[in-house]
């Protein structure tokens, strides 16, 4: 790659060499060096708190406007609509959740550890879920206003938590006043005409003289923005464009979707707005995949990405026993992502993408074949929504649920909740997974069990920057070590329903424990226990 100082952040240096073809790694880091960018210390080593804003809280007592292509629901018990509506709509349907609710739900939100939140897209869309932007520069009136998002931004960071926004660049909603398929804005849209101010907006292909807009993995409701426009570019990181619009609303940073669809230029350019607004600004980047070894430069301009080979290896090994692949990921990030990232990397419970991680560990809903370890075997829209967990897999599920929370949330890198995981909300599939919270309706074991792991968790201030030491992955437990200069600490956890003796590294004979699962002890984990030891 580009070796220039002005144009490159990241020097990575590692060995690795095969042998009867299995790869190993040199196992000195000291080759590592972390990014010329810095990473804010604010978003290392924390806990993320992933809020699908329609289905969060509703705060505004008054009801909602009807509007255009919109179904209200009059209150949570309401079934959603999973699938198309009888117009062939998608994802039309409402609850209300609103930045007045967060702000109402901020004590809650904080309770659970919680010091960065992040919020699903909030400007005016065509769908609940609001990736499909009609308008950047105005926040969607379900959503609330101006105001309520400066509010919610400064009376989080008065209670020491920051707030990034998902941004949605690389495509916007055809009805949309930049794209105006249906003529519902005063715009003359670039689908409308080839002289409108935002046909150079979007991305094209030419054919025998006629162009043709691409589209999103070829969905007609989401045309695909052209990141090498120069006007496209102005609009989202120039002087007074969007970034600047966002974030002097107070914003912390962004969470950029399907940035491996985003060019190296246009993630630089967000990154140098972003950075130029707030100085300690945060970029995390939605990639699914290895972020190292896609031969790209975009981890020069972003800080970290969300892990998703990470949670897909833990998954299996705790639903499959697949102990190979979790040792490999966990060794390629180790080696191959430089520290900061590493220490910033997104460890989610669930998304809005994946099935609920409820779901996942209780049923036989999923298979290890699929490509994904959450995708289920049955893509039916009408199965997934009317299955229900039996109160038998809940209660088996909670169990190794809270020994997964374990092994998940001591790793490197920020412990991300998905709103209503650490409530017990269930969701097969990439709709249902998205149920609005009935807060009436809670399982209060997970809520105090994730809370009083967390509490631990935060106040372990070295916890935050250690690295990695894999010390055993078999078939009953995982145990690791967090290592620094100061002080380390292990982290044993058994992923099955019976009890296990645990072999010990001599040097924690003596240690303190910091957290128990069960009725562990440091000569015998219980039943889907574990534990958290410090060095004396």
């Amino acid at each position: 790659g580009n070796t220039s100082l002005d144009k490159s952040n990241l020097y990575h240096y590692f060995i690795k060499y095969k042998i009867n073809n299995i790869t190993h790694y040199l196992k000195d880091d000291s080759f590592k060096i972390s990014s010329l960018y810095n990473t804010p210390s604010w978003s290392q080593g924390g806990v993320i708190y992933h809020i699908f804003v329609d289905r969060f809280n509703k705060g505004r007592k008054e009801e909602l406007t009807p509007m255009k292509n919109r179904v209200i629901h009059r209150d949570v018990n309401e079934e959603m609509v999973i699938g198309p509506d009888s117009n062939g709509i998608w994802n039309n349907d409402f609850y209300g959740g609103d930045l007045r609710g967060i702000i109402e739900k901020l004590d809650y939100i904080k309770s659970l550890g919680t010091t960065i939140i992040y919020l699903s897209p909030i400007m005016l869309s065509q769908s609940n879920h609001r990736y499909d932007t009609s308008d950047y520069e105005m926040i969607d009136p379900y959503v609330g206003n101006n105001e309520d998002l400066k509010e919610l931004c400064d009376k989080a960071h008065s209670k020491g938590m920051h707030v990034i926004l998902d941004a949605v660049f690389n495509h916007t909603g055809n009805d949309s006043k930049y794209f105006n398929e249906y003529g519902n804005f005063d715009t003359i849209g670039a689908f409308q005409s080839d002289k409108s101010i935002y046909f150079p907006f979007y991305r094209k292909h030419y054919i025998n003289g006629e162009y043709k807009f691409d589209y999103w993995w070829g969905m007609k409701n989401l045309p695909v923005c052209d990141g090498n426009s120069k006007e496209w570019q102005n609009y989202i990181y120039g002087d007074n464009g969007v970034i600047d619009k966002w974030m002097s609303m107070g914003i912390d940073g962004l969470r950029l979707d399907v940035a491996d669809e985003l060019s190296d230029e246009f993630i630089k350019g967000i990154h140098d707005r972003v950075i130029k607004n707030k100085s300690d600004g945060f970029i995390l980047g939605e990639v699914w995949k290895n972020p190292m070894r896609m031969n790209r430069n975009y981890m020069e301009y972003m800080h970290s990405v969300m892990n998703y080979p990470l949670i897909d290896a833990l998954i299996r090994y705790y639903k499959y026993n697949d102990k190979d692949k979790l040792i490999r990921i966990i060794n390629e990030i180790r080696h191959e992502y430089p520290r900061d990232t590493i220490n910033s990397l997104m460890n989610f419970t669930s998304t809005h993408d994946i099935s609920r991680i409820i779901d996942i560990l209780s049923t036989n809903e999923f298979g290890i074949n699929n490509e994904w370890v959450w995708d289920p075997n049955n893509r039916n829209h009408d199965y997934q929504k009317n299955y229900k967990i039996s109160n038998s897999e809940y209660e088996k599920g909670k169990k190794i649920y809270k020994s997964y929370l374990l092994s998940l949330g001591f790793l490197p890198g920020n412990l991300s909740i998905f709103y209503g995981d650490e409530l017990g909300v269930e969701g097969l599939g990439n709709l249902k997974n998205r149920a609005p919270i009935k807060w009436d309706q809670i399982d209060e074991e997970i809520l105090d069990y994730i809370i009083k792991m967390n509490t631990v968790r935060n106040k372990e201030e070295l916890l935050k920057n250690s690295d990695i030491n894999l010390i055993d992955v078999n078939n009953n437990y995982l145990m690791y070590e967090r290592v620094n200069d100061i002080n380390n600490y292990l982290v044993a956890v058994n992923k099955t329903d019976s009890k296990c003796n645990l072999v010990l590294p001599s040097e924690y004979y003596d240690s303190m424990e910091l957290f128990k699962l069960n009725n562990s002890d440091k000569k015998q984990l219980d039943s889907f226990g574990g534990l958290v030891l410090k060095k004396k």
